[in-house]
């Protein structure tokens, strides 16, 4: 029993030094938030579409032009918001050309 209590109380003793400080941290890319109430320019566009179409083709404009490249995070959000800019151009196509003809 008391081998095993003094094993025990050598582990607790024993203190391990800090890698790093806690008050010396280095934040990655992906540690800021997003702007837009933190959804990303991307879904923030692609919500607001809804209500201003042309959010989404500027939201294309900025997929196509890249811009994900700043923060990946940004990706899925301007896809989305290229896709209901697609849908959305179809639709007001075969609208107008139904109306015309």
């Amino acid at each position: 029993m008391e081998q095993k209590q003094d094993l025990e109380s050598k582990d607790s003793e024993i203190t391990y030094p800090l890698i790093r400080d806690p008050e010396e941290f280095q934040g990655g890319i992906y540690d800021k938030p997003l702007p837009c109430c933190g959804c990303g320019l991307g879904w923030f566009s692609f919500l607001l579409g809804f209500a201003f179409p042309l959010m989404w083709y500027y939201a294309t404009i900025l997929y196509f032009g890249n811009y994900y490249r700043k923060d990946p995070r940004e990706r899925a959000g301007l896809a989305a918001s290229a896709i209901a800019a697609l849908i959305c151009s179809v639709v007001v196509l075969i609208t107008v050309a139904a109306i015309v003809f």
